[in-house]
C-alpha cells in the first residue's frame, strides 16, 4: 500500500477501533487464536532473553507478550501514532520496549538481533523481497526470521478488499511458497514450514471414531503432509548462515 495511507491507516479507524487496537488480543473475537499462535510463536524462538525485533508491531500487543516473556524486544512500525500506542503498551504492562518508527522495507539495523518476526504484517509489503532482505541484515549470523502470513486467497477475500476500499491499505495473498522464493533471493539458507494453530477438533473416546471427527482430521492431515502446506498460512521458519 502507499507509504502515506500506511502512515494514516490508525487515524482513520476513529476512536473505537483504536482502542480496539490498544486492547488487542483481549479486545478481537479472535482472541483465543490468537493466544494459540503467540503461544506456538514462541515454542519457535530460542530461549529468552535473546533479542527480538517485532516487525510492523502496531499497538505493540506483539511486543509486549515477548516482553513479558522475558525477550529483549525493539518494536517497529511506520506510523508514529502506532508508536505512540506501542510505548503506552509497554508502561501499561511494565515492560522494556525499544520502540521505534520505522519502514520496515529499510530498517536502520545491521547484525543485532538473534530474532526477526513478521506477524500478520509482511501482506502489507510493497515488495516482500526488500522487507525480508532489511530483516536479513537485520540479523545476526545464525539468527531467524519468523512470519505468520495469510495464504493463498487472502487478497480476494470480502475482507481484504473492503479494506483496501475503505483504508488504502495493500493486502496480498503471502503463503509459504512466496515467502521462501523471496528469502532464498536474498540469502536465508534454509526455510521451515511449522502448523499455523486451528480451531480445536473434537476428540472421540469410543472404539469407532465419530465420523465428522474422522473427516475432519483426515482433511486436517491432507491440508498439512502435501504440497498444499505452500500456499496455507503457516509459520515459516527463515535460517540465516552463520557466517
Amino acid at each position: 500500500m502507499a507509504k502515506e495511507d500506511e502512515i494514516a491507516y490508525i487515524g482513520r479507524l476513529g476512536d473505537i477501533h483504536k482502542k480496539h487496537a490498544m486492547d488487542k488480543p483481549w479486545s478481537d473475537d479472535g482472541r483465543g487464536l490468537y493466544l494459540q499462535e503467540m503461544g506456538a510463536l514462541i515454542l519457535l524462538l530460542p530461549a529468552p532473553p535473546a533479542t527480538v525485533l517485532d516487525i510492523g508491531a502496531g499497538s505493540g500487543w506483539t511486543s509486549c507478550f515477548y516482553a513479558l516473556s522475558g525477550y529483549q524486544v525493539t518494536a517497529t512500525d511506520i506510523a508514529p501514532e502506532m508508536v505512540e500506542l506501542a510505548q503506552a503498551n509497554a508502561v501499561r504492562y511494565n515492560v522494556p520496549l525499544e520502540v521505534v518508527v520505522s519502514d520496515f522495507e529499510s530498517l536502520p539495523f545491521e547484525n543485532q538481533f538473534e530474532v526477526v518476526i513478521f506477524y500478520d504484517c509482511l501482506h502489507h509489503a510493497d515488495d516482500e523481497v526488500l522487507a525480508l532482505q532489511s530483516a536479513f541484515r537485520a540479523l545476526k549470523p545464525g539468527g531467524i526470521c519468523v512470519t505468520l502470513e495469510p495464504g493463498s486467497g487472502h487478497a480476494t477475500s470480502a475482507v481484504s478488499i473492503q479494506a483496501m476500499k475503505d483504508l488504502g491499505v495493500t493486502e496480498r495473498d503471502m503463503p509459504p511458497k512466496r515467502i521462501i522464493a523471496a528469502a532464498t533471493r536474498v540469502g536465508f539458507s534454509s526455510s521451515q514450514v511449522f502448523e499455523r494453530p486451528v480451531q480445536p477438533i473434537e476428540l472421540s473416546h469410543r472404539l469407532l471414531p465419530r465420523w465428522k471427527t474422522s473427516t475432519r482430521l483426515i482433511h486436517r492431515l491432507i491440508a498439512r503432509s502435501t504440497p498444499i502446506v505452500m500456499y496455507r498460512g503457516h509459520f515459516v521458519v527463515l535460517h540465516k548462515p552463520h557466517s
